[in-house]
């Protein structure tokens, strides 16, 4: 979103009929003043430093970006993982979730790179191709991050404040995606359109420190015909991907806290009350989070570039602007990409049974030997009285009901262990089946004693 988000920073730096000559400061080298001649006397050349920051700077700016792409990546690689690996999973809010995740992933591929290259070198150095795929992918990857935070947020409102209305269907939010999508390449379309790579007139970058190794400067920006138009844009941009969906997530959000906050002191003779008070409360506070962190984490980028088209800045507000807080601005924006994993994993109970249930998936087949019985099944045939019956007897969630209804001790022990000898043969078989190949015809012919 560097190219989108920071091209009126660049058309106001860039303005080259209105400034004058300049005196470039270059890191650990001091100042440089150009001149050259021309027919008439006198043309100013203006020269930039490859790099805009010293290496302490530069230093700085790397470990931060990488560490919110690493986060960026880990985090929403484990979410959908998570819901793909799980079929149990894949319900309409996780779907949404996973849409998030990907839409995440994007940000942290196209965005924290090419934004971090930007805020470190002077110009555009990749081709005009890259420009517009780079600035459309990372403007669409952000547009459906936001929109599937609001899609996120609507499906929880019906959920929680009209529960006895029909709930959405696979179907429904699959095709909600796909809308999602369509409407963040509709919305940047004319930035992709109006960006283009163009050299900049009298203008070097320098690579080292004796100056007599120059290049051309090129920028990637946004051609619009009219300055004007651009404002509009922006503003546009501004009204969709930040002021509606924060002014959506926040009413919604705020009528959910009122309706569980109802809920929960009408709910004061109910004997379940704490452990349904802690459920309102957790999820209050994952809404709070939520709604709060997506505005804190974009508000100073919007705010910029608001600031840009109608602050009326000078040159060096400009170039302070550039250099230092517009860097932060986009990690501070980027961030809420990283974290969003972490919001969702750990205040929702289903992905966290969802990473227990893939971790348990691959620890109950790793520990199995030639010849070796499972953990689970071994425990369950040293039992010998009904009383030593539990769930854990072997890992089916399905069957806890069963395992503590009263009437089951009436059955006899030995139908009990028949039942839960087969189970576990099963869930042996099933997953050295489809995790250890080379181990399968072996392990079926395993026998329980």
């Amino acid at each position: 979103m560097k190219q989108i988000l920071k091209n009126t920073v660049e058309d106001a730096t860039l303005d080259m009929d209105s400034w004058p000559d300049l005196s470039v400061t270059f890191p650990q080298s001091g100042n440089f003043t150009n001149s050259t001649m021309n027919d008439s006397g006198f043309t100013s050349n203006t020269y930039f430093p490859y790099y805009q920051h010293s290496l302490p700077i530069a230093a700085s700016f790397i470990l931060v970006y990488l560490f919110i792409f690493l986060l960026c990546m880990v985090g929403n690689g484990l979410v959908c993982l998570i819901v793909l690996e799980n079929r149990g999973m894949r319900t309409v809010t996780n779907l949404f979730i996973l849409n998030l995740a990907v839409s995440d992933l994007l940000v942290g591929i196209f965005c924290i790179p090419t934004t971090l290259v930007d805020n470190l070198i002077t110009g555009w150095p990749f081709t005009n191709p890259v420009c517009k795929m780079s600035g459309l992918v990372q403007g669409m990857s952000v547009s459906a991050s936001v929109f599937t935070l609001v899609a996120i947020a609507v499906d929880r409102f019906r959920c929680i404040v009209y529960p006895f209305q029909p709930k959405l269907t696979l179907l429904v939010a699959k095709a909600t995606i796909v809308l999602i999508w369509v409407l963040a390449l509709v919305i940047m379309c004319p930035s992709a359109a109006m960006l283009t790579v163009e050299r900049v007139e009298d203008h070097y970058m320098v690579h080292n420190k004796d100056y007599n190794q120059t290049s051309p400067l090129y920028r990637c920006y946004e051609n619009w015909p009219d300055p004007e138009m651009r404002k509009i844009y922006t503003m546009v941009l501004f009204t969709h991907i930040y002021l509606v969906p924060l002014t959506l997530i926040t009413l919604m959000y705020g009528r959910i806290g009122v309706k569980l906050s109802s809920a929960t002191s009408s709910d004061r003779q109910n004997e379940a009350r704490p452990v349904i008070s802690h459920k309102k409360i957790k999820v209050i506070k994952m809404l709070s989070v939520v709604a709060l962190l997506f505005m804190l984490s974009w508000l100073p980028l919007w705010t910029l570039m608001l600031l840009i088209d109608y602050g009326g800045l000078n040159e060096e507000q400009l170039e302070l602007l550039t250099g230092y807080f517009f860097p932060f601005a986009h990690w501070l924006a980027f961030s809420n990409s990283s974290v969003n994993p972490i919001i969702y994993g750990y205040y929702n109970e289903n992905f966290k049974r969802g990473f227990q249930a893939t971790c348990r998936t691959y620890s109950c087949c790793c520990p199995l030997r030639i010849g070796a019985r499972p953990k689970e099944c071994r425990r369950f045939l040293k039992r010998d009285t009904p009383t030593g019956i539990s769930a854990e007897a072997c890992p089916f969630q399905g069957h806890q009901s069963i395992l503590h209804s009263p009437s089951l001790a009436t059955r006899g022990l030995k139908m009990r262990r028949e039942h839960y000898e087969t189970n576990c043969r099963v869930f042996q078989e099933t997953h050295l089946f489809v995790n250890w190949h080379s181990l399968t015809l072996y392990h079926k012919t395993v026998t329980f004693v």
